[in-house]
């Protein structure tokens, strides 16, 4: 079941009103939409954007009432926007990331405890994104190493990469757990007994690159800014240190030039009541700003 993560905060600082009109660049499963749906009345509308047809397919059928559901990638909001001629946006979300959707029912390799195809593409149209079997069977090991490095922050990337391109010599590594397997014999004994699984920083680093992830969102946000009312809103929640990064200098740089106000001074953290009830927000962080 699809749970929306810092459901009460995004509606405190999304502050949907009366018959104005929102926009969902993740909708996802339409958790948090479909409350923004219930508070803006009945002649206000939710663009909702999802890159996953999978995902996008089911939500579809729904029918929805007053959303406006569209299967694409968020880095190309501003061509959204112009092409469904939404005017007066008042405010956007983002809730960037994977969902549990990928990891539970997807079958495309996002998760090192199960053993899928290496895929960890969002967006499974031929042609549209690489694939993480693409990744690992085909780039540099100088370019593995930097990829795992800053896109996982994961310390033994220079080892992993090595390991991985030494396997596919002999046979190209084609599922997560055969990649689960280079990457144990990579690290040392002591890393697989820490709390975060040994796998976690590569299997992160690879889904990151495989979707350009902080590519499409760093082209995203500046699109929002663009084609959002003055007195709109602009919320994120991103789920780890390199996308929050992302938001918090973008938000910066926007309130030194005078183009917004900053709502949220510090990113804003689940509380432990929703922690306990979804693990998954453990590591929700949301910045929040006004367009002046």
């Amino acid at each position: 079941m699809h749970i929306p993560v810092l459901l009460n905060e995004v509606l405190e600082y999304l502050s949907p009103e009366k018959d104005k009109n929102y926009i969902d660049c993740t909708l996802n499963g339409g958790g948090h939409t479909r409350e923004i749906l219930k508070r803006n009345g009945k002649n206000g509308k939710v663009l909702g954007i999802e890159v996953d047809k999978d995902i996008f397919s089911k939500i579809k059928k729904e029918k929805i009432e007053r959303l406006i559901p569209i299967n694409d990638s968020y880095s190309n909001l501003s061509e959204i926007v112009r092409a469904n001629k939404l005017d007066d946006i008042d405010g956007i979300l983002f809730d960037i990331g994977m969902s549990s959707y990928h990891i539970d029912l997807s079958e495309r390799g996002f998760s090192f405890l199960k053993d899928e195809p290496l895929m960890m593409s969002y967006n499974v149209e031929k042609g549209n994104n690489r694939t993480a079997y693409e990744i690992v069977n085909s780039y540099s090991e100088k370019d593995l190493a930097d990829i795992i490095f800053q896109y996982g922050e994961e310390r033994f990337s220079r080892k992993i990469a090595k390991h991985i391109v030494e396997k596919r010599k002999i046979k190209p590594i084609s599922t997560t757990f055969e990649l689960v397997r280079v990457i144990d014999e990579s690290v040392p004994s002591g890393y697989k007994r820490q709390k975060i699984h040994f796998a976690t920083r590569t299997f992160q680093a690879l889904r990151i690159e495989a979707n350009r992830e902080l590519d499409n969102f760093s082209d995203a946000l500046p699109q929002a800014l663009e084609v959002l009312k003055p007195g709109g809103r602009l919320v994120v929640i991103t789920f780890h240190s390199l996308e929050d990064r992302i938001a918090k200098n973008f938000f910066r740089d926007w309130q030194k030039g005078g183009l917004v106000k900053i709502l949220t001074k510090k990113p804003v953290l689940g509380q432990e009541e929703e922690i306990r009830e979804n693990p998954r927000s453990r590591s929700a962080k949301l910045r929040a700003i006004i367009k002046l």
